[in-house]
């Protein structure tokens, strides 16, 4: 199963105040930018100061990380390190010495992952088929937000735009019908903790595609054989039963009554008895040859985008 898997990470930032001679505008006044703003496990992070009241050029800067002094200088503004593995955090810490006493800006990075998953859930595929059942226009989408932590507020957005009635507490998937004129469309999600000090961000890519026909030869021994597809042009040999497999159409019930199938060779319909539309039996008037041609056209009724064709020739 193929799937987009995003990787989110999770952080908190705040100042303390340690030096008694600290003045409290100049710790407001310098401010923290971490790039990127959610980076992966083990991606390099860079953190950078500013302040709109000090000149943070002509200071002494020193950085630590868990404890350890690794950077110090004048006007030393950035610092660049790896973010830690999934699960664990690191602490950066930050000392800026001002001419009216020391400030301390203290980070915490605490990577944590989150796998968005999705399925059509309205698309046919056949039974044993090992691959996955893709979107078509109007499909009816789930994206699931896997995440390494159960109480959890999710804000759910559609092609970058909030869905209010999608997202709260513990609403880890969001249920969309894709649009027909769209190729694809971005689903993107914030978990956050309760307490909001901790949150994870995740997107994915939908596309949709089309839905198709293959034709197979059912055999009343064998059944479906599933190995090869029928070639065009197509020899049959005595009585034989073609099978269509609608790939991606939805319903994904194909007696579904919402299907509409239209079978015809040589342009002429072909009424199918029983409840099996998707099985058209063939024989050849005995003496005679020639080819004809078998075409098929599947339609939902109510989706005019789900439509599918398939034709070949059928030599006897």
């Amino acid at each position: 199963m193929k799937f987009k898997l995003s990787l989110a990470v999770t952080f908190l930032v705040f100042g303390i105040i340690f030096a008694s001679r600290v003045n409290a505008a100049s710790s407001s006044s310098i401010l923290v930018d971490i790039m990127p703003e959610n980076p992966a496990p083990y991606e390099d992070v860079n953190i950078a100061l500013s302040s709109y009241g000090s000149n943070l050029d002509s200071v002494l800067i020193q950085w630590s990380v868990d404890g350890k002094n690794v950077s110090s200088g004048i006007g030393k503004k950035s610092f660049s390190l790896k973010a830690p593995a999934a699960g664990s955090e690191t602490l950066v810490l930050a000392v800026i010495s001002l001419p009216e006493g020391n400030v301390e800006k203290r980070l915490i990075i605490r990577p944590s992952v989150m796998v968005l998953l999705w399925q059509a859930n309205d698309s046919y595929v056949p039974p044993f088929y090992r691959g996955k059942a893709l979107a078509t226009p109007d499909s009816e989408i789930k994206v699931v937000a896997m995440t390494d932590s159960k109480n959890m507020t999710y804000a759910w957005k559609k092609d970058y735009s909030n869905d209010q009635e999608a997202s709260g507490y513990g609403k880890n998937f969001f249920l969309y019908t894709n649009d027909y004129l769209e190729g694809s469309n971005n689903v993107s999600v914030v978990a956050s903790t309760l307490d909001q000090k901790y949150s994870n961000e995740a997107s994915i890519e939908v596309g949709t595609t089309e839905p198709k026909i293959l034709f197979y030869k059912n055999d009343n021994s064998l059944g479906t054989t599933w190995e090869k597809t029928l070639t065009d042009p197509y020899k049959i040999q005595g009585p034989e039963i073609v099978e269509a497999v609608p790939y991606f159409i939805s319903p994904k019930e194909l007696e579904h009554p919402t299907l509409i199938w239209s079978w015809s060779i040589n342009d002429s319909l072909v009424n199918i008895q029983g409840y099996k539309k998707n099985l058209m039996p063939l024989r050849a008037e005995s003496g005679t040859s020639g080819t004809s041609r078998l075409r098929l056209m599947i339609e939902n009724k109510y989706r005019i985008f789900q439509t599918a064709s398939k034709e070949i020739s059928i030599e006897f």
